[in-house]
């Protein structure tokens, strides 16, 4: 894998990436942070090996993150002019799930620390999320108490904001 490039990772993801996501069993948060964001040379690639369009670039997407299934987190860079902390977070699954988990990182960051990892949209109800004071931790640091949220109404929130989502990726892969 090469380097990833930290140029412009938020301070708050750097936070996340610094907590212990422990992946014992099937009762965790099926969620590794990455410290930086990955190249854009990686993004692309794996873009085009996701859609199976080899003429698209990833250059949408800044990846911040993946689940133990190889599927990536990333900021969905859909909202012209503002910086990545405002962008969505979107989940790009390795069996070809795609989901809207948050608005933005504030709302990503309580969605951590409600125990929720990108799986637990995709899959409803395959396991009861456990909070994670060391999140929440990070999330009142960075997002601020009065935003917390439980990640139920963050997800569906980003989801009524982002219906056209799926249906956007899916006509870039043909």
């Amino acid at each position: 894998m090469l380097p990833l490039d930290t140029h412009g990772f938020p301070p708050a993801l750097a936070a996340v990436a610094g907590v212990a996501f422990d992946h014992d069993g099937d009762e965790d948060v099926d969620y590794t942070p990455y410290e930086g964001f990955l190249t854009a040379e990686e993004t692309t690639d794996w873009f085009r090996a996701w859609t199976g369009n080899a003429e698209l670039d990833g250059d949408a997407f800044r990846v911040i993150g993946q689940s133990g299934s190889g599927g990536y987190v990333a900021f969905w860079r859909i909202r012209p002019g503002r910086p990545v902390a405002e962008q969505p977070v979107v989940f790009c699954g390795s069996e070809g799930e795609m989901c809207v988990l948050a608005e933005d990182l504030a709302g990503f960051l309580w969605f951590l620390a409600d125990g929720w990892g990108p799986i637990d949209v995709a899959y409803p109800g395959h396991r009861v999320p456990r909070p994670s004071p060391e999140l929440a931790a990070v999330a009142e640091r960075f997002a601020g108490a009065g935003s917390r949220r439980p990640a139920a109404e963050i997800q569906a929130a980003a989801a009524r904001a982002f219906p056209g989502f799926e249906e956007t990726v899916d006509a870039l892969c043909r």
